[in-house]
């Protein structure tokens, strides 16, 4: 869809509960320029949980805690008060925020709203991440004009994947929509789809449709976090004709990314996929019950 409309714009173009600075306004606006100079500054200030090690940290119960974080401006903040240079200025990685892909999503994403350009988090699969696996990933997707929606994963370089990071290949990060898609279908092994850890792998249908729950809400600018889990999206969910039939629907919408009007409407008024209450999220420390600010 090579066509964005003004409502399109203007709710893509805007802050979320989870992009907004909060009280860091002028904090966020230290972070300009073009999407991959934006993405640079991002991986200068971010540090992925299992990379520590290779930085010489210890991934700490404080470290940990840190991907537990929802919103920008908690985020700045941290970055604040560890080290009170200019946001685009690189940390030393000791100061750095360590989390997970969705956080460099988010600030990355943070940042593009906050500089007018529409974008949005995508929730999908990464088969970049390990040899004939497909690893729970989160990108950014953003707009380009005369190209339309683009993909742009700002935790990696271009030189070190061998692709413009600025601008994914479909095939190699698969929205939510079409690996579900194409697991319905039978083109696709679900236990190539999840994630590992240390404590085990998560793998297998039950992921690919959470991510399909997760990814809905990420393209209504409600971008939880990749363990949060409520409605359809509950590993032990329903599993009749009636969900499978809804959840197509979600992953078609998810694949396509539209039409705009279509995902606002089937997030907003169909049961299971809307954020309410509080939802459950599979924290490093266990489970834990979250109440989302301004949802």
């Amino acid at each position: 869809m090579n066509v964005l409309t003004r409502p399109e714009a203007g709710f893509y173009g805007t802050h979320s509960a989870a992009t907004d600075p909060d009280t860091a306004w002028s904090r966020l606006g230290e972070l300009a320029g073009e999407p991959a100079e934006l993405a640079a500054m991002v991986r200068g200030l971010l540090l992925h949980r299992l990379d520590c090690a290779g930085h010489g940290l210890d991934l700490t119960p404080e470290r940990l805690e840190q991907g537990e974080t929802r919103y920008t401006g908690a985020i700045i903040a941290h970055l604040v008060a560890a080290n009170d240079a200019r946001l685009s200025e690189t940390r030393a990685p000791g100061d750095r925020f360590v989390g997970t892909c969705r956080d460099f999503a988010l600030l990355f994403t943070a940042a593009l709203r906050h500089g007018g350009v529409p974008a949005r988090l995508r929730c999908g699969w990464a088969t970049y991440l390990e040899e004939g696996f497909h690893g729970d990933h989160w990108v950014t997707e953003y707009w380009r004009p005369g190209k339309g929606w683009t993909l742009a994963d700002p935790e990696f370089d271009t030189v070190t994947q061998g692709f413009d990071t600025m601008d994914v290949p479909r095939d190699r990060f698969l929205v939510a929509g079409d690996a579900w898609r194409a697991y319905r279908a039978g083109d696709a092994d679900p236990q190539t789809f999840g994630v590992r850890l240390p404590t085990g792998d998560l793998l297998g249908p039950a992921m690919i449709r959470g991510n399909v729950v997760r990814d809905l809400a990420a393209l209504n600018k409600v971008e939880v976090l990749p363990w949060d889990v409520w409605g359809h999206a509950e590993p032990d969910g329903e599993q009749g004709d009636e969900v499978l039939a809804v959840l197509d629907r979600a992953a078609d919408l998810s694949a396509e990314g539209g039409p705009f009007e279509s995902i606002r409407e089937l997030y907003e008024e169909t049961p299971g996929f809307k954020v309410s209450a509080p939802i459950v999220s599979y924290a490093h420390d266990g489970e834990r019950t979250v109440e989302l600010r301004g949802y």
